[in-house]
């Protein structure tokens, strides 16, 4: 889908693809099953978790050029591994600008189950892009920092439960920031189906649009 000059694809599970079309910068998400793609020039990865952090897909899609951001216990995971120009650790509050590409790491954890504990520093991004915000919600239950979200043009929201928020848990997380649109994620690879997604549109108080998987 395309946004002003941001364009999105889901391509599968947690993993996004967006592209800045003005000057053609690609940045990726929690990289996980590609079956190829562009090079990337920005990786933001959410926590250390084999579906989120890859090894094996890092290496499809970073150059020597490329820029990785993720939690400090992700960096032993792919460092000497895996060619990137740098590596930055986010924590939550973390904030990095890359010309006009600025990201902010938020809080991202469980409430009421284990998978994602809140002293791991694991993390969600906010990405400013060409007059838009993304808020990408990592791995997380329905948190109350979500309050703090503000602006938020897209949110790329979890919403298949077991290791994350419900479906129902998700429409009422969106409703506490009001983010312009919403788009289900973590659902049809580990855990979830289109069921959940259907579920969080027709629950959801602010639009949905539910993305077809792209390689």
């Amino acid at each position: 889908m395309l946004v002003g000059n941001v364009e999105i694809k889901w391509l599968g599970h947690d993993s996004f693809r967006i592209t800045d079309t003005l000057v053609h910068r690609v940045i990726y998400i929690d990289p996980f099953q590609l079956s190829g793609g562009e090079k990337a020039d920005i990786i933001l990865i959410t926590h250390s978790h084999y579906d989120h952090c890859s090894v094996a897909d890092l290496k499809k899609i970073s150059t020597p050029k490329t820029v990785i951001l993720a939690p400090a216990d992700c960096q032993s995971s792919f460092q000497g591994k895996v060619d990137c120009r740098d590596a930055v650790i986010m924590n939550p509050g973390n904030k990095v600008t890359m010309g006009n590409i600025h990201v902010e790491a938020v809080p991202a954890y469980n409430t009421n189950k284990r998978f994602h504990p809140k002293d791991n520093d694991w993390v969600g991004y906010v990405i400013d892009l060409n007059s838009k915000r993304i808020y990408h919600s990592g791995d997380t239950d329905f948190i109350p920092e979500m309050a703090n979200l503000h602006k938020i043009d897209i949110a790329l929201m979890a919403v298949s439960g077991t290791y994350v928020m419900t479906a129902e848990e998700a429409a009422k997380a969106v409703e506490t920031f009001k983010p312009k649109l919403a788009i289900p994620m973590h659902y049809g690879s580990i855990v979830g189906d289109s069921n959940d997604a259907e579920t969080f549109k027709r629950l959801s108080k602010v639009p949905v649009e539910i993305l077809k998987k792209e390689g």
